[in-house]
């Protein structure tokens, strides 16, 4: 697999910020008030990928510094306590997941921004606006989020490059 292409996430999220921003002003009058609560589920899921990430990390950096410590003879790994090993496979998905992450954050950062580019200049003529201004900021924070630890997750799952593990080089590559 190929690790996501940063300039299509930037792309992406003006491309759709510019999009957004055209239906928004629009069709303004119409939509419904954007509560500061729709971005919670991005939050949500941003938080749990940073955390999936960490232990991954974690769990990672315990079973290759195990395997050094078998392959130099030394007790090491028994003071240590057993390492619990990482499925190949589970590495793979997360990684897919971090890259469609990735893309669904870039795409929500550009509709929020969009919605926060056009709403935000507003705030004192519209009564809807700053209900909306704040939604969006927190949208675009949330999306904005949601990138970071996608691409965090993407770069834990990928092999380093000096492995020495056959078996596993092509198997957790991101």
């Amino acid at each position: 697999m190929k690790p996501v292409n940063r300039r299509d996430l930037v792309v992406l999220a003006i491309g759709l910020t510019v999009a957004a921003w055209l239906l928004v002003r629009a069709f303004y009058g119409s939509l419904p008030p954007f509560d500061w609560w729709l971005p919670v589920p991005l939050a949500v899921l941003a938080i749990a990928e940073a955390l999936g990430a960490r232990t991954l990390k974690a769990r990672l950096s315990a079973e290759r510094e195990a395997r050094k410590s078998q392959g130099r003879g030394t007790t090491a790994a028994r003071t240590t306590g057993p390492v619990r090993p990482v499925e190949p496979m589970m590495v793979a998905r997360l990684a897919v997941l971090a890259q469609a992450s990735a893309y669904v954050g870039a795409v929500f950062v550009g509709v929020w921004a969009g919605v926060l580019v056009y709403a935000a200049p507003h705030i004192g003529r519209l009564g809807t606006a700053t209900g909306d201004t704040v939604a969006a900021v927190f949208g675009v924070v949330s999306a904005a989020g949601l990138v970071l630890a996608a691409l965090w997750l993407e770069s834990v799952c990928r092999v380093p490059p000096g492995s020495d593990d056959p078996d596993r080089s092509g198997s957790a590559r991101a």
